[in-house]
């Protein structure tokens, strides 16, 4: 039987009057990637932090291996690897002296933590670094160690907020093989990320927030299943010149986004063989995906 490792009910957090959280309901099974998405505001990273036991939340109950007590918030963290959005290391250390002394804040020294500092820098492919000071190295060098060291304490639990931000797509698909290589070993992801690819990759469960709300949950599958028609047509030039007749070709939604006019439809033929009859346009037909999804479930407008 599967253990939930993270569960939360009516979990709230206020500040002032402004009420950032409002009552959602978490459940995150061993074993999983689950998936954190929603825009900038949405409480996504207050959330993280309430689960962390570093911002106390204002209502509702939060259990995190099965205990709720904030006075066992260290004994909860010492089971628990964090990688922070933004890389923290620490630039007067090597790559290994960074690791070395992040073991001994959870009282780990001697031959068996450099075994395990050893194995780390392999599994990230930082053995040929270890002597490295952080300035001299590249942004996704840097968050393989960040990830590297969130494992130092062999938690059951990895919190990832935004992991591969800024990263190029080289080094953005080595991390995400080593995430997958660390989930398929039994441990749980909680992953906050703005790349709806990523998502779709790595979450085995995603819950969709807006304005400390839970507007959907599921499966990347399911969540455009459920939510999306099955293509999309994209249409690129004069589109403020199409005309489509919606009574003679199938069921059709489109939205404006710029110089791009979208068109959601279940069966895409008619519909693209007129477009493609027009000139002075550009169309690039797709499957449907959870970037779509997160679009129609949070809008278009740009967030602080």
């Amino acid at each position: 039987m599967t253990e939930t490792v993270v569960e939360a009910q009516g979990l709230t957090k206020r500040y002032g009057d402004t009420t950032v959280v409002r009552g959602i309901d978490l459940s995150v099974p061993q074993g999983q990637c689950f998936g954190l998405l929603g825009p900038n505001g949405a409480g996504k990273t207050t959330t993280l932090r309430m689960i962390l036991g570093v911002t106390p939340r204002d209502g509702g109950a939060l259990q995190i291996f099965g205990v709720d007590d904030p006075k066992q918030a260290h004994r909860i963290r010492a089971r628990i690897g964090v990688v922070p959005q933004l890389d923290n290391l620490d630039p007067d250390f090597s790559v290994i002296e960074n690791l070395s002394v992040y073991a001994s804040f959870f009282g780990l020294h001697g031959t068996k933590i450099k075994k395990r500092i050893q194995q780390l820098l392999e599994f990230t492919e930082l053995s040929d670094r270890a002597h490295t000071k952080i300035d001299d190295l590249s942004g996704g060098l840097k968050r393989r160690l960040t990830i590297a060291r969130a494992l130092i304490n062999d938690p059951e639990l990895i919190i990832l907020d935004e992991p591969t931000t800024g990263l190029d797509p080289q080094a953005r698909h080595m991390i995400w093989a080593r995430l997958r290589q660390i989930r398929q070993s039994g441990k749980t992801l909680l992953l906050t990320t703005h790349y709806m690819e990523e998502a779709e990759r790595l979450c085995d469960d995603i819950v969709i927030m807006d304005n400390g709300h839970i507007i959907a949950q599921g499966s990347p599958a399911v969540l455009v299943q459920q939510h999306i028609e099955t293509q999309v047509i994209e249409v690129r030039g004069m589109t403020e010149s199409i005309t489509i007749n919606l009574d003679t070709f199938p069921p059709c939604r489109r939205q404006q986004v710029g110089d791009t006019l979208y068109c959601y439809v279940d069966d895409v033929r008619p519909l693209l063989a007129h477009l493609e009859s027009l000139d002075n346009i550009t169309t690039l037909q797709r499957p449907a995906n959870l970037e779509d999804v997160f679009l129609k479930l949070t809008g278009h407008e740009l967030r602080d």
